[in-house]
């Protein structure tokens, strides 16, 4: 098994390679930035003696997968990281990767470029001590879960699914710990329409969508319920054109996270059921659950149970814990396969000009991930 020490003496080059792949700006939304940083990846990957596919892609990023041993079975390891960031290009010159205090601080160091770093580093690990473990493994290396991993998620359930345990690079939760439970997540649409006349000389005969839309703001912001864990919340609202015209069109989108697969139809089933406020207005509903939730369940339990046997084995003393946000991992949950989450890591502020890892932590979270891989 490998040590914390093992790794200290590798933290320069983590540090140099996390620097290297930051500087590759890679939005979701930017296929070619994607593909930049898709290319490296490759190229590491084929320097360990990975055997590389790649998964083309037209409307995203192309997604990257290594592969050692022949794969067969279901006795092999499954990880997943993603490559995408949500920052544009251009981020950079204003947000530059740079050494702070003990932090590495850049746009998607923490979310989640450093778990490609640790990933790359203890294959090269692996392969430097020639300590290859006995059963195959498969690196998968997505480039749209920002965005929903529409373009991901079938590869995903199809590599999990020959899989005996699926290993989720994600970023820890800020004391370290895994994250044995996660919510669902869904989202939805709610476009009224009503009809366009002039606020002044016509207002009677019109049809206001804004208003319409206002009774369905508040309706669902009320079907949130902490006690179940479930949120609603209407984060987008849009409609009109000028005070002096009635709208014909508004419009909201809707954020949903839920603990249960209950919760989740409870509100889809409420959302395809609305029905106008307003005489003469109509309603246009889409969208619905896009990860599914992971619970805490015996297996889940059972699965942390043994990763915190080996962390403890390499000094480590390893806690669990869980968060609203999905995951790549909540496509796993439902499939009956052992998935551990959040062994990416440590730092905080994601998504904003606050994020950063903690230097001092990599060798740590190297460790403990080569324990994992090595030790299953």
């Amino acid at each position: 098994m490998f040590s914390i020490a093992d790794f200290a003496e590798r933290t320069g080059e983590m540090v140099a390679l996390l620097k290297r792949l930051v500087e590759i700006e890679s939005p979701s939304t930017d296929k070619a930035a994607v593909d930049r940083l898709g290319a490296v990846v490759a190229d590491e990957l084929r320097c360990l003696g990975a055997a590389v596919t790649i998964d083309a892609q037209t409307a995203a990023g192309d997604n990257v997968v290594g592969q050692w041993g022949d794969g067969a079975g279901r006795d092999g390891l499954l990880l997943l990281c993603h490559m995408d960031t949500v920052f544009a290009l251009g981020t950079l010159a204003r947000q530059p990767c740079r050494e702070v205090g003990g932090k590495l601080m850049g746009p998607g160091v923490v979310d989640m470029k450093a778990s490609l770093a640790l990933a790359l580093t203890v294959f090269a690990a692996f392969k430097e001590k020639n300590r290859w473990p006995a059963r195959p493994i498969t690196a998968v290396f997505t480039s749209d879960e920002e965005i929903g991993s529409e373009h991901s998620r079938a590869l995903v359930e199809r590599l999990a699914k020959e899989s005996a345990l699926v290993l989720c690079l994600e970023p820890c939760l800020p004391d370290g710990a895994l994250k044995t439970w996660r919510k669902g997540v869904g989202s939805f649409e709610i476009v009224a329409r009503g009809k366009a006349t002039h606020a002044g000389a016509d207002h009677e005969n019109g049809r206001n969508a804004i208003e319409e839309i206002a009774h369905h703001v508040l309706a669902a912001q009320r079907l949130t319920d902490y006690a179940k864990g479930t949120t609603v919340n209407v984060g987008v609202i849009g409609g009109g054109s000028r005070a002096n015209v009635v709208p014909a069109e508004a419009r909201i989108q809707v954020d949903m996270r839920v603990m249960t697969q209950a919760e989740a139809e409870r509100i889809t089933v409420w959302m395809r059921a609305l029905k106008p406020a307003l005489p003469g207005a109509s309603l246009e509903v889409s969208g619905g659950l896009n990860r599914p939730p992971m619970p805490r369940d015996e297996r889940m339990a059972a699965t942390f149970a043994r990763a915190q046997a080996i962390a403890a084995r390499i000094g480590l003393a390893l806690s669990e814990g869980g968060t609203g946000g999905g995951s790549d991992a909540n496509f796993v949950a439902p499939l009956g396969v052992p998935v551990l989450d959040g062994l990416g890591a440590l730092g905080n502020g994601a998504h904003s000009e606050r994020e950063h890892i903690v230097i001092a932590s990599l060798p740590e979270r190297a460790a403990l991930l080569a324990g994992i891989i090595g030790e299953w």
